[in-house]
């Protein structure tokens, strides 16, 4: 069974966020909206790693993905400026 840094369960029936991850699903949503109601579609957030094996290991697979979600944030910000201005 995966599970996280924090030794959670990463199925994705019995996940719970927490504060970090929850911060950034909910980031994840928001923006989303933000995009539907002026028309706009953004790519898909990075998905939830599946491999951690909870031992907080140097370049744990959660570092990767909270890089890429802060990627995935500036890019969609960036989405969402340009479509404003335009």
């Amino acid at each position: 069974m995966d599970v996280s840094p924090i030794g959670m369960s990463l199925n994705p029936a019995t996940l719970t966020a927490p504060g970090p991850l929850a911060e950034t699903q909910a980031m994840f949503t928001a923006l989303q909206q933000r995009a539907l109601a002026i028309g706009l579609t953004l790519r898909s957030p990075p998905p939830l790693p599946t491999t951690c094996c909870g031992r907080g290991c140097n370049g744990c697979v959660w570092e990767g993905f909270y890089a890429a979600a802060d990627y995935w944030r500036e890019e969609a910000e960036l989405q969402l400026q340009l479509q404003l201005q335009g």
